[in-house]
């Protein structure tokens, strides 16, 4: 039988119970990395909507990995404790909790969104910045500080990145994803657009992928041989016109990945630079990147991108085009989006038991 979007999936031994999952998405709502009422309501709400999985945002590994002085963090122990009512409520729910560890590099230290998203001066409240290469992050105002990685700069990092995904794990999470996607950190050293080193973590494909494949290996380690690790990752830098990170690296990639300890790839797209042309932007619009990792290389994915429609999500499934359905501001419109979905496809889902009196008959 063809698996459908409200059919479980099964990565090691943790059952998704279904196929739809929250993107990570910022909120810039924390306080020196604490997660607050926002992020329990925010989180727990997709969960009561129905979700198999709720990631959280972007959650920084250390004080610089921050994109903002306003992110969640999971740098220390309090900021783990502070999270273990979210992944407990959440997992209460049927969900599954996910945790997105990252590090923003070059495009750390900057405004929340809405306040405009300029460089903040460590005057001012931010940081140094760190990036694999001394080239900051093209802007229009001066830029803030930036410091290139050392190698012992780079043992850090991955140190870091061990240590929250045990922070996590003790917290509740039961899935780890890597951020190496939209620009940040991991995806700097990625791409030879801004990776120009000439030591081992830099140069050919081998080079530039070995920190994300160091990373991921770490946190395999810590994490439970029974949990799922995802990572995410820019198919694409979108910069067709000079050397770049592409769909054809990305297919490269994904096998290693997995076999660094990998369960799945989110796949996603660009970020690394402000030139990028972005192709289309229509539904489903990064879907092909998924589809095309998936049919190359076995390994399972997840789709991004304009996914709105139940009908659509569906599709992406029972063709074997994904096997996640990932759905960022969809669900910020909509946080019972899976609840409504069911209903749209004639598939019958359990409700919250305090919310049965309002599911349709």
């Amino acid at each position: 039988m063809t698996d459908s979007l409200f059919d479980p999936i099964r990565l090691r031994d943790t059952e998704l119970p279904n196929r739809v999952m929250v993107s990570p998405m910022c909120q810039y709502s924390s306080r020196e990395g604490m997660s607050t009422d926002w992020h329990q309501v925010h989180l727990g709400s997709r969960a009561v909507g129905g979700a198999g999985v709720v990631m959280s945002e972007a959650t920084a590994v250390s004080p610089e990995g921050r994109i903002t002085p306003h992110d969640l963090g999971i740098w220390n122990d309090d900021q783990a404790d502070a999270l273990e009512d979210v992944a407990g409520f959440i997992a209460d729910q049927g969900s599954v909790p996910g945790i997105q560890l990252a590090h923003a590099g070059r495009k750390a230290s900057t405004e929340r969104p809405w306040e405009g998203g300029g460089p903040v001066a460590p005057a001012d409240g931010g940081w140094d910045v760190v990036a694999p290469s001394d080239e900051p992050w093209p802007r229009g105002e001066d830029p803030v500080p930036l410091r290139r990685l050392t190698r012992e700069g780079i043992a850090d990092v991955v140190d870091d990145f061990t240590a929250a995904a045990e922070r996590a794990r003790h917290a509740g999470f039961e899935i780890a994803e890597v951020h190496a996607a939209h620009g940040y950190l991991l995806h700097e050293f990625l791409s030879p657009v801004t990776n120009r080193r000439t030591d081992a973590y830099g140069g050919d494909f081998e080079g530039r992928t070995r920190l994300l494949r160091e990373v991921t290996a770490a946190v395999r380690e810590v994490w439970p041989d029974d949990k799922p690790v995802f990572v995410r990752i820019s198919a694409t830098d979108w910069l067709p016109d000079r050397a770049s990170w592409t769909l054809s690296d990305s297919v490269r990639l994904a096998p290693l990945l997995a076999e660094a300890g990998a369960d799945l790839i989110d796949v996603s797209a660009g970020g690394i630079h402000p030139d990028q042309t972005v192709p289309n932007s229509g539904p489903g619009y990064q879907v092909p990147y998924a589809e095309e990792i998936r049919e190359r290389t076995d390994v399972p994915v997840g789709a991004v991108g304009k996914i709105t429609e139940p009908g659509h999500a569906d599709a992406l499934v029972r063709n074997g085009r994904a096997d996640l359905a990932i759905l960022g501001r969809e669900f910020l419109r909509d946080p019972y989006w899976p609840l409504h979905a069911a209903e749209a496809l004639g598939v019958d889902v359990e409700w919250p038991p305090q919310y049965r009196r309002a599911k349709p008959k």
